[in-house]
């Protein structure tokens, strides 16, 4: 080749290179849609939700769901501890809707929390609201879902909150992340189950599958390919992001012939310790570790949930599997299509409260002095709530399937909880509460019985929009109690805005003689979201530093429909960083 057409040659070759080198550069630019470098060391993640109506075909069946962008689950929400997260909801269907960011600590950023009539108006049809709010001090797994009526049955997604760039995880390295959110499918229509369901003062039909990342796996009458299959390398340590995005079911998980080791649960690093079952509630994450064999096995593991249930009522009593299987080299004498055998945990009996006190008793803070357990070793204000069931009185010239032509209802130290008409974070940051909610709400029980015992004569609950009133860094101790009033049942209670430390927990009644002398006050476990024993009690404490207005409910849907359900208005403090800013401009209005 002559020197002149080399150099053209070389040309050409360079144009090539930086082209291609554009090209992967407005890929990678794509890939991460508008990432900006941030104020406060993060970077800003923006993220379009388009709530729209979409066709789904499960359990042999299509029908018409709400969802975001036209996916169950919803789209995974990726972002790095302190960066800070603009998402912008278009409502383009007939309910009114809201979204909330289950576990976030929207620390002075109530307005993005969600929860509707409490920190917002819905997003009304055709109307825009833009969550914006940084993720301060967390790394680890929560999920976003609906926060009105029972809308979160299908609008639900995960978070995923990596560790801030060159940090690493407290464990090894997992080879690969996985989320794997489970959820509850009903083939009637969620909006109308619930409504009937209040009107007529009785339980909701329950649903009838469970699914795993939005498949309810294969189910009796039904030989629909719907199951999630995870495809895994031998000699790997996988990372499972485990939520648990069912409406009214606590759930246990095991993935036959493995071992899970815990390391997180609500997005706080544990003490690991290994598992063959674990328990996970609506409102829960949990993520393991699963270290695959070593060698590709010649079978199938299958994955399977099923329901931890405590009361008499009905519950959905089926089981979810999706499939572990091991990617193999495939040879002559051992072709892909050939049919490996299908091997099958064994979960708990669905009433096995042994194995689940077992299970939450190892659950330890990591405690380490990068993770510490900051617990409240003193408390300025204690409070004992009672937590459970009650009835309402049928209204007139109307029959009511509750007991004795009741209405079913429940409470929280017997005040069944009235939603506003307008939200209560404007009424609070405009001083205009009159009419809205009192700040009257009992901090002990209007009267005292054998609470886990033979319930009292009447079991009529009261009603009102009561919160209590907390100064700015106020810490806090909440006894919870479940009642047998109506039935005594498991309660996984959640609240909005903080983390709490779990510092004990037990059956039958709360001594508060005795019991405070067997809390854990030094590693005990962190969490968002925990269960208030059927029969039983739990402790937590917290510290009240983030103002605004924050929600408390149970996180079994129908119980915080039927009221269970409470808030809790944090001051301002005194320094700038202490107190709740303005409401966004674009704010829903009711």
């Amino acid at each position: 080749m002559g020197s002149a057409a080399a150099a053209a040659a070389a040309s050409v070759l360079s144009q090539v290179v930086l082209m291609r080198a554009a090209f992967f550069a407005l890929c990678a630019l794509m890939a991460l849609p508008a990432l900006a470098q941030a104020k406060h060391g993060g970077v800003t993640r923006h993220y379009k939700f388009d709530i729209k109506m979409q066709n789904v075909t499960r359990l042999c069946q299509t029908k018409s769901i709400v969802t975001v962008n036209g996916q169950l689950p919803g789209p995974r929400i990726v972002a790095r501890e302190g960066d800070r997260l603009l998402i912008k909801v278009v409502n383009h269907v007939q309910y009114n809707v809201t979204l909330h960011w289950h576990g976030v600590r929207q620390l002075r950023s109530g307005w993005a929390d969600g929860p509707a009539y409490i920190t917002q108006c819905p997003i009304q049809t055709g109307q825009t609201y833009v969550y914006n709010f940084t993720v301060t001090g967390q790394r680890g797994t929560l999920f976003w879902h609906a926060h009105i009526s029972w809308l979160r049955a299908t609008l639900y997604g995960a978070i995923v909150i990596l560790p801030k760039k060159h940090a690493s995880y407290p464990f090894p390295q997992p080879f690969k992340e996985v989320p794997i959110i489970f959820g509850e499918w009903w083939k009637a229509d969620t909006e109308t189950v619930i409504s009937q369901a209040l009107q007529t003062g009785g339980a909701p039909n329950v649903s009838d599958a469970y699914t795993i990342n939005g498949f309810p796996g294969p189910v009796r009458n039904c030989l629909a390919k719907d199951s999630f299959k995870l495809k895994v390398k031998p000699g790997k340590t996988y990372l499972l992001r485990l939520i648990n995005a069912a409406l009214n079911d606590e759930l246990f998980f095991s993935i036959a012939n493995h071992t899970l080791t815990i390391v997180e649960t609500d997005a706080t690093y544990v003490k690991p310790f290994k598992t063959r079952t674990l328990l996970i509630t609506p409102g829960q994450t949990t993520n393991v570790l699963l270290r695959t064999k070593s060698k590709a096995p010649n079978a199938t593991f299958i994955m399977a949930a099923r329901p931890y249930a405590t009361g008499p009522a009905t519950f959905d009593n089926t089981t979810v599997t999706g499939f572990l299987e091991y990617a193999k080299p495939s040879s002559p004498s051992n072709p892909k299509s050939s049919k490996l055998p299908l091997l099958m945990p064994t979960l708990p009996k669905f009433n096995d409260t042994a194995l689940v006190t077992k299970y939450t008793q190892k659950l330890r803070s990591l405690n380490t002095a990068q993770f510490p357990a900051k617990v409240p070793q003193t408390v300025a204000k204690k409070f004992f709530f009672t937590v459970g069931l009650g009835l309402n009185p049928c209204p007139k010239n109307q029959t009511c399937q509750g007991p004795n032509n009741t209405m079913l209802a429940a409470a929280i130290n017997n005040v069944s909880f009235v939603m506003p008409k307008t939200a209560l974070l404007q009424a609070h940051f405009f001083k205009q509460s009159n009419g809205v909610y009192t700040t009257d709400f009992p901090a002990n029980p209007p009267f005292k019985f054998n609470y886990t015992g033979t319930p009292p004569s009447n079991l009529m609950v009261t009603s009102g929009t009561k919160v209590v009133v907390l100064p700015f860094n106020t810490t806090v101790e909440l006894v919870m109690q479940d009642t047998s009033i109506i039935v005594a049942e498991s309660h996984p209670l959640h609240l909005h805005g903080f983390n709490f430390f779990v510092v004990g927990q037990g059956f039958g009644n709360f001594n508060p003689q005795k019991d405070p002398n067997k809390f854990n006050l030094v590693d005990p476990v962190e969490r968002n979201t925990v269960s208030v024993p059927s029969g039983g009690w739990v402790a937590i404490r917290f510290l009240a530093d983030n103002p605004g207005v924050w929600f408390m409910h149970c996180h079994l849907e129908v119980h915080t429909s039927w009221g269970l359900k409470m808030a809790w208005v944090v001051m301002d403090g005194k320094g700038r960083k202490q107190k709740l800013p303005p409401p966004p401009a674009d704010l829903p209005k009711c």
